[in-house]
């Protein structure tokens, strides 16, 4: 029983876009660029062997400006060519570098995806941040969007100096997600849960308050449960997948980003990054109701791929176009450094 539940839940954990929507080729010199993406001459393509004998596809957006590494583990029913774009907006207006990765099975990764996969591919591309790229364990940031948000805390859990980590609409577990379980079994997968005490560095909590895949009692819960908590983000009226879509989606996290960049010890991170720990920021902008997210997809739900693909690349699309738009209006509130041109991205390094 224990082992046939753990295989549904995988099975409604992993949605791969099929067909990928890129393919890596390789360039004279050795340089590796992907397809059906525009092509910036500050994104390095990489394939990464992961210790489970499988190569996974990752992205490191560079930044000239920043001190802080973002390591970003998308949503279940996305790709690395579909978040392309927003990892490189997210780079400008977050001033940071970013590497995203695909996991095992996803985009052009080799191998079937599974749990304990996404924990190896994390450990790479962590591990290529080292000793590629020369970031310490302490300017690294890890951030998990929904499904993401597994490898994110089991790599969190482990690490005593990280930076910081970010968690946008995540789940206590695999099975809490189907099933209003009160205990954690030992076939459940992802078990944040029990997880995210063990994490040391302070943590941001997103979630829409209309989240109809992943209730977001997924959030709050995590984030009662956090030892370093930052003032959560409950976005009002937002689903699974518009997050991005909100204003105060990119304020807030940019705040964030900004308190733990001038933070100068850990061991003083709590006290001079909580803003408010008792009063949790609910925004008020309500939004339509977004059309039905397919990450991490409700147990009623066919578990077919392609729509829910289409459906991903669309809110994508808008949350892109969104984070342009909301850079622009909260300049003069945020009074940030000047703001550099979104289009023209030559000068960076999300």
């Amino acid at each position: 029983m224990g082992a046939m539940t753990s295989t549904v839940a995988a099975k409604f954990a992993f949605f791969p876009p099929n067909p990928p929507s890129y393919r890596v080729e390789e360039e004279e010199g050795g340089r590796l660029r992907m397809t059906d993406v525009s092509e910036r001459e500050n994104v390095d393509v990489l394939k990464l062997k992961t210790k489970k004998g499988t190569e996974i596809v990752a992205a490191y957006v560079k930044n000239k400006t920043a001190s802080l590494t973002l390591l970003y583990s998308h949503g279940n029913a996305a790709d690395l060519g579909q978040m392309y774009d927003l990892f490189c907006e997210l780079s400008i207006h977050l001033r940071v570098n970013l590497l995203g990765y695909d996991y095992t099975g996803y985009g052009q990764s080799t191998g079937k995806p599974s749990e304990q996969n996404t924990y190896a591919d994390i450990e790479a591309a962590y591990r290529c941040l080292l000793e590629t790229y020369g970031v310490k364990e302490e300017d690294i940031i890890l951030y998990g969007q929904s499904v993401g948000s597994g490898p994110t805390l089991d790599l969190a859990s482990r690490l005593s100096r990280l930076r910081a980590v970010v968690l946008h609409s995540p789940i206590l577990s695999g099975l809490r997600v189907m099933y209003p379980v009160k205990r954690t079994y030992w076939f459940d997968i992802y078990k944040n849960i029990d997880k995210i005490p063990l994490v040391r560095c302070p943590v941001l909590v997103i979630h829409g308050t209309a989240d109809d895949v992943v209730d977001y009692s997924h959030g709050k819960q995590l984030w009662e449960l956090c030892v370093e908590k930052y003032e959560p983000l409950w976005i009002k009226g937002g689903n699974h997948c518009d997050l991005e879509l909100y204003p105060e989606y990119i304020r807030h996290l940019k705040k964030f980003i900004s308190a733990v960049e001038k933070s100068g010890r850990l061991k003083n991170m709590q006290g001079s990054l909580t803003d408010n720990d008792s009063k949790p920021r609910v925004s008020t902008d309500c939004r339509e109701k977004s059309r039905p997210s397919t990450d991490v997809p409700e147990h009623s739900r066919p578990s077919t791929s392609t729509e829910k693909s289409r459906t991903s690349v669309d809110k994508r699309e808008k949350a892109k176009k969104s984070v342009e738009n909301v850079e622009k209006s909260t300049n003069a509130v945020d009074q940030p450094e000047k703001a550099r041109n979104s289009i023209d991205r030559s000068d960076l390094e999300v």
